[in-house]
């Protein structure tokens, strides 16, 4: 039986302690911060990155170098005869494609799969699970890869966020449209369901944008995924205490599903929509082959 690894890059919000744990591999994503250069969770932490976003500092993303990928993969390979590498989503950054282009070439041609299932922190995360369960099944890499792939549209979701300043710092947002949002107390609900990153909705007040994402996650579980079994997690950028009420929140609209995860949002995301967010999210059961 071939052997076969996991990794992915830290917009799973897998930590590089918890990946030591789970025997797999964590390729850390690069932040630029006042034009100096860091690594998620390496030179880079949770409350660092806050502390930073506080102070208003220029906080952009890139993505992994070349040479760090293949690395990583030569690293790998020195032990097994295949990776699943699972990036995030080819709609939300260039790293995938360029993650494909170098597995496509020698000698990782054949070895290395690289898997766009248009998937980002908590669902890529359940998408890495998934993989590692495969494998310790005995599935071979193509038959995983075919799975995830199968799967890659059987996920939503949600995020409302508490400011608009970062939405209109990355132009989802026009100045004046954030300038009548804070006024009102506007509060906009996001969506996940493929490639990009979208609007759903917008309400007025914390209190009805957590309800509206309820009421999605619902509709999505009672019509969407009618029939099958679902990963329910949660993630946040708010205070622990603010997560912990969400997650009560959810438990007690869904207390026929197991509450999975809730875990803090990753920095690639966290950049974009800044503290006090909160999301929903599910991804299909993958059904044994």
């Amino acid at each position: 039986m071939s052997k076969i690894a996991v990794a992915t890059d830290s917009n799973s919000g897998i930590t590089q302690a918890e990946a030591a744990r789970m025997g797999i591999r964590v390729l850390p994503m690069p932040f630029f911060i006042n034009e100096e250069l860091f690594f998620e969770d390496i030179t880079l932490s949770q409350g660092e990155f806050y502390e930073r976003l506080d102070r208003d500092a220029d906080i952009s993303t890139s993505q992994p170098a070349p040479g760090d990928v293949m690395e990583l993969w030569d690293d790998l390979l020195r032990e097994n005869d295949h990776v699943i590498y699972i990036p995030m989503s080819s709609g939300l950054s260039a790293s995938c494609e360029t993650a494909e282009i170098l597995a496509a070439e020698e000698p990782y041609a054949g070895r290395v799969h690289v898997v766009d299932n248009q998937r980002i922190s908590i669902t890529q995360r359940r998408s890495v699970l998934d993989a590692l369960e495969m494998a310790q099944r005995g599935m071979s890499a193509e038959r995983i890869v075919e799975v995830l792939m199968r799967e890659k549209l059987q996920s939503s979701i949600y995020i409302t966020v508490d400011t608009l300043k970062y939405l209109k710092k990355g132009g989802r947002v026009t100045p004046a449209g954030a300038t009548l949002g804070s006024v009102l107390n506007i509060k906009p609900v996001l969506q996940i369901q493929g490639e990009k990153l979208d609007a759903f909705a917008k309400v007025r007040g914390m209190k009805a944008a957590r309800l509206k994402m309820l009421d999605a996650m619902e509709k999505d579980v009672r019509e969407r995924f009618a029939g099958h079994k679902v990963h329910l997690m949660a993630a946040y950028t708010c205070s622990k205490e603010e997560a912990a009420g969400w997650a009560e929140q959810i438990r007690q609209r869904f207390p026929d599903l197991e509450l999975e995860r809730v875990d803090p949002l990753s920095l690639s995301v966290s950049c974009h929509i800044g503290k006090g967010s909160m999301a929903i999210a599910c991804s299909r059961v993958v059904e044994a082959d």
